[in-house]
């Protein structure tokens, strides 16, 4: 037996070998550059989202912030002497409209807004010609539909902002997260007081008829 021809076939197949590791070893890393890619480029996505359904939560805010004004003069003709009320109603919307921080820091800002509304729309129920208002019953509609579309923008956003937060806590996403800086995003939470507050009630209770006057006395008559 040939024994350099042994010796060359045992090199061969330890060449055969090692080139197989080598090709394995490229893969893998291949896998793991194109997986890291995909990672990052859904970092992005998520991060992107999140700031589109912020934009969707301001204009829903701005679009009340233009309503109260009105809301405050239709109330000031009926009840003129909550000066006081309108007044904190005017500063917290303005405080709010100008308002410029992360979502946790919006959402303290238009807590003081909402519970003065609150108030506003109580006063307005004791004045029943101000409930039967048809401008008034027109924006508080308008405030009902706003905040229906503010509360369904408020999910949405949170939703996204949950899906990406997980990513960036768990294995490997988290990997990329860390080397890229993306950190978690805030939720736009509410107050449970001022979620159970809901929406202004719509009342479109006409104010009660007033009560009829008794009939004249019958004249006497002649015998």
């Amino acid at each position: 037996m040939d024994v350099r021809r042994i010796g060359w076939r045992g090199w061969a197949e330890r060449t055969g070998t090692v080139e197989v590791a080598i090709w394995v070893i490229v893969g893998i890393v291949g896998l793991l550059i194109v997986g890291a890619i995909v990672s990052y480029n859904r970092f992005i996505s998520q991060r992107q989202f999140i700031r589109d359904s912020w934009a969707n939560i301001d204009t829903e805010l701005r679009r009340r912030y233009d309503l109260i004004p009105n809301l405050i003069e239709t109330v000031k003709g009926y009840a003129s002497h909550e000066r006081e009320l309108f007044e904190e109603v005017a500063r917290t919307r303005a405080a709010a409209a100008g308002a410029t921080g992360s979502p946790a820091q919006q959402a303290a800002a238009e807590a003081p807004l909402i519970a003065a509304l609150g108030r506003l729309f109580a006063v307005a129920e004791a004045y029943p010609q101000l409930r039967a208002n048809e401008n008034f019953l027109s924006l508080q509609t308008e405030l009902a539909n706003t905040e229906d579309r503010l509360q369904t923008a408020r999910r949405f956003y949170n939703a996204n902002v949950r899906d990406y937060n997980r990513r960036v806590q768990s294995f490997p996403s988290n990997l990329i997260a860390s080397t890229f800086k993306f950190a978690e995003e805030e939720y736009f939470e509410v107050e449970e007081a001022i979620r159970e507050a809901g929406a202004p009630r719509v009342s479109f209770e006409q104010p009660p008829a007033p009560a009829a006057s008794p009939p004249p006395p019958a004249e006497p008559t002649l015998g």
